[in-house]
């Protein structure tokens, strides 16, 4: 079989950091991916890349391969030196990526579109499904509504349902989407909202209104994760003041509600009329907002 010279495939150094090699796989990764580059060649060098990063993100792999010395060039008949590493041999399972070499060295095949990485069982490698953590990160909208979001996990590309009303902390499972096999778990949490904070279903919001509209009451129009809705707010109103909307927060069982905080936003008072009228305001009413 041909040895593989997996630094020259990522484009790193033998001294190569992790970080660089994570770099330099991501890189290579994103130019190649099968859904983006349809050339001729491009998947088999994103199995490579694959392949690589495998070996070389693990210490203990990259380690053993460092075994074998930098005298090897690519391309060249290899066979792995008697009790080389403990790791084992034989062949990739059928219908895998990895390549011979790969398999001669640690066994088993690809990770990819199983979950990445091996577990190290009595000084060898496992494919031990395991159950995989990650976070994703969603917008309020997609919450309310409920969608389907297209993510990228580990270079694959995966299909999540995202149910109306799962709030941050809830986590949607992906069956069989793990390490190995195992199932994924990611944990949900929200954007920044331009307009919107949660607290647990509720919805939180602050609505600026004028002086007379705080003094006089008004029918205003106030927006919510479903669409626009009437506010009907009392005279004499203050700012600061909660107002509630029920049942317009998250979905649920039972619903959130929204929670308006009032702010009360004074016109300047920059010409020679806007003065005038704060003067005549100040004489009418005689009121002392400290009083």
């Amino acid at each position: 079989m041909e040895y593989k010279d997996y630094y020259q495939i990522l484009g790193v150094s033998r001294t190569a950091s992790t970080d660089e090699i994570k770099r330099a796989y991501r890189k290579l990764a994103g130019k190649y991916h099968p859904d983006k580059n349809k050339a001729r060649g491009a998947e088999e060098k994103f199995k490579q890349a694959n392949e690589a990063n495998e070996v070389l993100s693990d210490p203990k792999k990259r380690s053993a391969y460092d075994q074998l010395g930098a005298n090897w060039k690519a391309g060249q008949q290899f066979r792995p030196p008697p009790g080389f590493g403990g790791f084992g041999g034989g062949r990739a399972a059928p219908g895998t990526d990895f390549s011979d070499f790969f398999s001669s060295l640690f066994g088993g095949g690809s990770p990819f579109g199983q979950g990445g990485g091996f577990e190290d069982v009595a000084g060898g490698f496992s494919r031990t499904p395991r159950e995989q953590n990650a976070k994703l990160s969603i917008s309020l909208e997609d919450s309310y509504l409920g969608n389907t979001l297209t993510v990228t996990l580990n270079a694959r590309t995966l299909k999540v349902k995202i149910p109306a009303g799962i709030t941050a902390g809830q986590h949607i499972r992906l069956a069989r989407q793990g390490h190995h096999g195992g199932d994924l778990l990611l944990e949900v949490a929200f954007h920044p909202h331009p307009q919107f904070s949660i607290e647990g279903r509720d919805i939180h919001c602050t609505l600026n209104i004028a002086p007379w509209e705080a003094a006089l009451g008004a029918r205003l129009d106030v927006p919510t994760l479903g669409g626009t809705v009437e506010l009907k707010l009392p005279a004499n109103s203050q700012g600061g003041k909660k107002m509630r909307l029920k049942g317009r927060g998250m979905p649920g069982s039972p619903a959130g509600d929204q929670i308006i905080t009032l702010n009360i936003v004074t016109p300047p008072a920059n010409t020679e009329g806007e003065r005038g009228f704060y003067e005549d305001m100040k004489r009418r009413l005689r009121f002392n907002p400290r009083g």
